[in-house]
């Protein structure tokens, strides 16, 4: 027998196989698509739609249905995108979409997988493009670099700098004091973000949740800018936030995507996330998976999405029932197949993180799919550096400091202690910028910070970290470094053959400490002090002796900081 009849017959054994065990229907098939970018270029959105023709009850299960792009790299990776339904009928032509960003420079093949039941359907056609250079401002998506800095694609290291904007206004808020403030229609992503970008910031956190961006919900969305509806997906919940990735990526701003539980209703496998059903129920868990997949599909494109964040809180959510809390064990079992899950879904391997407010969870810390670890301080932000240091230390991974802020009881009327909040606000930024965080810790009540412009003092710490990143290119050490004054709070890192010095005087007296650091060499040749209210710099002035460098003539007035550099 021939090669050519040999392999003939294999196909078709394959073929048969095809038919017998994944039940192929003739009328499945991909009937075209169509790439609808002019070019393609590296660390930008490409698109395409699919013409799919086959059966389906509901093209958001993917037990049921999916469409996977099958794409090889310029390198030879082997990448699986997941698609999405756009619109389109059972058994008549429906469109699929996918969105892809291209990582390397090159040519790409591809083809479409449609399945069904878990079982290959149909192929495309094979397809070819190219990548080319796109934007210099275009780095690619973040990943894990160490305990200071993520790092992009392009090599290029970051630390994160901004705020919570967890949501836009609500139609109806519960502050007692703030009610009108809070309704504010401004207080949208199209004002909120620009004006983040402007006053230095690079980095926000925002909630999928029943009053923003409710994806899931269907009635009950304490929003005017949705509608109700009985999609599996709320359409304007979609077309929000289409716009805010857009946005988002026009900024050149990343965001921590907290994507919460979704709606709860047993008969479609939705239970409460606060019932103990949600985390070990086999239908339950499945409804999560097949969230994840629309969610990668349709936004896992943007390096706008810095991390996907599963949980806000979510030791409170096991105790909402105190009597009766969910075992920690069934919640961190949780965590470990869906971030694995979602590790494998997803082609650009973003980062995932969880977040608790006050309790740990034994095992939720070590869990190897969850990239950085953190937790919420509210009322001591003083214990801010040491709980970074500690838990990236025992963990071995990043610890980022979610949400802090002088007080988090919002029935509190927080304009009779404003300069404390504001204090507040800036002390937890500079002592997150000396601690090993890859991104500093997030302010909460941010209608408020802006409606006093306090979060315009953003740009006084971005100013210090650009230079520190420049002259480190992300290295950071830790540098021991001590005041003459005890209650002179005093934090050291070095970068590159930068040193940086931050000196915080928490006291009503102003105080004239000298700083001290081990020291072998000459006296540097420039020293700059660095005046965080005002953003102004002045040169400072040392001695060496003993073995070290004295720095002198620092003067703090109350409540005040500076950062030395030489």
């Amino acid at each position: 027998m021939t090669t050519d009849k040999m392999n003939k017959i294999s196909q078709l054994i394959v073929v048969g196989l095809l038919l017998i065990n994944n039940k192929v229907h003739a009328l499945d098939k991909i009937s075209g698509y169509k790439l609808l970018n002019k070019a393609v270029t590296q660390y930008q959105k490409a698109e395409w739609d699919i013409t799919v023709q086959a059966e389906f009850k509901n093209p958001y299960l993917q037990e049921e249905i999916t469409l996977d792009m099958l794409l090889i790299s310029p390198s030879g990776k082997k990448l699986i995108l997941p698609c999405y339904y756009e619109v389109g009928e059972s058994g008549a032509s429906a469109t699929w979409k996918a969105r892809f960003m291209p990582q390397e420079l090159g040519t790409y093949s591809y083809r479409f997988e449609l399945k069904k039941q878990g079982g290959t359907a149909a192929f495309s056609r094979g397809g070819v493009f190219s990548s080319a250079s796109g934007p210099a401002k275009a780095k690619g998506m973040l990943h894990h670099h160490d305990n200071w800095t993520f790092k992009f694609d392009n090599g290029t290291p970051f630390r994160g700098i901004g705020e919570n904007l967890c949501w836009e206004s609500r139609a109806e808020d519960d502050s007692k004091f703030f009610k009108e403030l809070h309704e504010k229609e401004q207080y949208n992503y199209e004002y909120m973000l620009p004006s983040l970008v402007k006053h230095g910031g690079n980095y926000f956190r925002t909630w999928i949740c029943s009053w923003n961006l409710p994806l899931d919900w269907k009635s009950g969305i304490n929003s005017r800018r949705y509608s109700n509806s009985d999609e599996y997906f709320n359409p304007d919940a979609i077309k929000k936030m289409d716009r805010l990735i857009s946005l988002s990526d026009s900024l050149g701003i990343y965001m921590m995507l907290t994507l919460g539980e979704g709606t709860h209703d047993a008969r479609h496998g939705r239970y409460s996330v606060s019932t103990p059903q949600f985390f070990v129920d086999a239908q339950a868990k499945a409804q999560y998976r097949n969230r994840l997949r629309f969610i990668v599909a349709r936004w896992g494109y943007s390096a706008s999405v810095g991390a996907w964040e599963f949980f806000n809180e979510i030791d409170n959510v096991q105790f909402r029932n105190a009597a009766n809390p969910i075992p920690a064990a069934d919640i961190v079992q949780w965590h470990g197949e869906m971030s694995t899950y979602l590790k494998q879904l997803d082609p650009y391997r973003h980062l995932i993180t969880t977040s608790i407010s006050h309790r740990d969870l034994e095992g939720l810390n070590s869990l190897k799919n969850i990239d950085f670890n953190q937790k919420h301080i509210y009322k001591n932000n003083r214990a801010l550096p040491a709980n970074i240091l500690k838990y990236s230390n025992d963990f071995r991974k990043p610890y980022v400091i979610g949400e802090y802020g002088y007080e988090y009881d919002w029935s509190k009327n927080f304009n009779l202690f404003a300069e404390e909040m504001d204090s507040d606000f800036k002390r937890g930024m500079w002592y997150g910028l000396f601690s090993p965080t890859p991104i500093l810790p997030l302010s909460w009540w941010w209608e408020f910070f802006d409606d006093r412009g306090t979060d315009r003092y953003i740009a006084r710490i971005s100013a210090i970290s650009d230079q520190m990143l420049a002259a480190g290119k992300g290295s950071f050490d830790i540098v021991k470094a001590k005041s003459t004054l005890p209650e002179v709070e005093v934090y050291s890192v070095k970068c590159g053959a930068s040193t940086f010095v931050y000196v915080y005087n928490p006291k009503k007296e102003s105080k004239k400490p000298v700083i001290e650091l081990n020291w072998s060499a000459a006296v540097p040749k420039s020293l700059k002090v660095f005046d965080c209210e005002s953003g102004k710099y002045n040169d400072g002035r040392a001695v060496t002796g003993d073995g070290k460098l004295k720095i002198t003539d620092i003067e703090l007035a109350p409540n005040t900081d500076k950062v030395i550099i030489f």
